[in-house]
């Protein structure tokens, strides 16, 4: 390994020595163990870590596009048979994973070896990663701040060097919001592109995607050559695919296009002066390419799709919180979960049938907007956030705040916080910093995430792209140029790599 620097090469570029023979799998695990026992107490990013096992595979005959390559799981839904899967809460601490996920069957085959499990927030609810059970992971660009959720402690361990691919999933942004924050490269799938089963069918009823967040685009693209594909148990199919991403992202274009953007808040909220500019600063990159960019809001109201949003997110919080019946052995309590995930849950109680099918199908009439939309646009163009990473804790619930949770929570009054309005109040505050990536998780489009621009205090943010269902080849193809523009963000200057 003399003259050998790790940190520098994607996931291909170490399984392409790997193939050479240049360097050993067991090399890149023994480096990847070292540098995150050095770098992992600052940050918090990983709460597992599978070392043995990880040695005892590299030891193995590997084979697959990334034969070798060490990768963390992200600790909710990517199980791994016999390994804990906490999702972030003391209420699974003593929960083992039965079977393999799909996901992590897949990637097996692809040859990565699991070094062990990323941070999230409990029950991968919210978009910074601040467990009480595990604590806070930290941005490598500043400590001080957070690198957003649900996928925050995957987003850490890339940023930093650790490994170039780590796993990840997007029920709202889960992917993209850390990918910005941490100035990397996020894509989520078309619904249905990737494997979600064999325990669910649908995660968050469709509007949840697995995939991985890396430093290279063309990572991400070989990566969803092995993931892509139908499963038995999904109730979601995508429309069919027979190329390559991967060499989709090392083809340009090779045509102009028409391209719609926004910098507002469909919801209504301030948008920061950063967020703002680095999308017209892509705008400008692609006036220069000779694509023809337009000013112009998605064909959809904000307001309903974050209200959809909403009543799906309350009512999966509640089925889970019954669910963790099976896993406890009684009925939960508000003693096994963080208030605000048991407030969410009582919101969800009083969330009615009727409330819930009507949300599904404000979800079915965005799509076809959408659809119609990219008739005449072949990309959609937003901030990924609002703001740039908060601080640690900044998002905290305020004392009062807190004593409205706890007060709701003994009393079981979520049914009084909706007619006061109150979840009205909850949706304004909670997608005030994120309000542009539930769009494309609802009308199932893949979306991606380009790390772009920075503030002047140096903290990445990301430039969002949405295609019609089914273009991630398109998407790849944009990424895949951009990435070769003097605007791309370098990973590696963060104080941590």
């Amino acid at each position: 390994m003399e003259g050998f620097n790790y940190k520098h090469y994607d996931g291909l570029g170490l399984a392409e020595l790997v193939r050479k023979n240049e360097v050993k799998p067991i090399e890149l695990i023994e480096e990847a163990i070292r540098l995150t026992d050095s770098l992992n107490p600052r940050m918090n990013a990983v709460i597992n870590k599978m070392y043995e096992q990880a040695r005892k595979t590299a030891g193995q005959q590997l084979a697959g596009p990334f034969a070798g390559v060490p990768m963390f799981l992200k600790d909710i839904s990517q199980e791994i048979e016999g390994q804990p899967i906490t999702a972030g809460s003391r209420a699974f601490l003593n929960y083992r994973a039965k079977t393999d996920s799909e996901y992590a069957r897949r990637l097996r085959q692809a040859g990565v070896v699991f070094l062990g499990q990323t941070n999230v927030p409990e029950f991968a609810l919210v978009a910074v990663t601040e467990p009480v059970h595990y604590g806070p992971t930290r941005n490598p660009w500043n400590l001080n701040h957070t690198p957003g959720g649900s996928s925050g402690g995957s987003a850490a361990a890339v940023s930093s060097g650790i490994i170039p691919i780590a796993g990840a999933n997007d029920g709202g942004g889960s992917i993209r919001i850390p990918a910005a924050y941490c100035g990397l490269f996020g894509l989520k799938p078309t619904r249905g592109r990737t494997p979600v089963g064999p325990n669910y069918g649908r995660a968050w009823q469709g509007a949840s995607a697995e995939h991985v967040l890396t430093r290279s685009v063309r990572d991400s693209a070989a990566m969803l050559d092995v993931l892509h594909g139908p499963e038995r148990s999904g109730a979601f199919s995508a429309p069919s695919f027979e190329g390559s991403y991967q060499a989709a992202a090392e083809t340009p274009l090779g045509k102009k296009l028409r391209i719609a953007f926004s910098v507002k808040s469909p919801i209504g909220t301030e948008v920061d002066a950063d967020c703002r500019e680095g999308v017209l600063k892509t705008v400008r990159l692609l006036e220069s390419m000779g694509h023809q960019v337009e000013e112009m809001d998605a064909p959809v109201d904000g307001d309903k799709i974050a209200k959809s949003y909403l009543t799906m997110y309350f009512g999966e919080t509640a089925a889970l919180l019954a669910s963790l019946e099976e896993v406890l052995g009684r009925k939960a309590t508000a003693a096994d979960v963080e208030p605000t995930t048991w407030l969410l849950g009582l919101l969800g109680k009083a969330t009615s049938a009727e409330e819930f099918v009507l949300s599904l199908r404000e979800w079915d009439r965005a799509a076809l907007q959408m659809e119609t939309f990219h008739e005449t646009y072949d990309f959609y163009i937003t901030p990924t956030t609002a703001y740039p990473p908060a601080k640690i804790g900044e998002l905290e619930p305020s004392s009062s705040e807190k004593f409205l949770i706890s007060t709701v929570g003994k009393l079981g009054l979520g049914g009084v916080l909706k007619k006061a309005g109150i979840v009205d109040q909850i949706a304004q505050k909670n997608l005030a910093r994120t309000p542009f990536t539930q769009l494309a998780n609802l009308t199932g489009q893949p979306a991606m995430s380009l790390p772009l621009h920075q503030t002047k205090d140096g903290l990445p943010v990301g430039a969002q792209v949405m295609a019609a269902r089914g273009r991630e080849d398109l998407l790849f193809q944009l990424a895949g140029e951009l990435e070769q523009s003097e605007f791309w963000q370098d990973v590696t200057k963060n104080p941590l790599f």
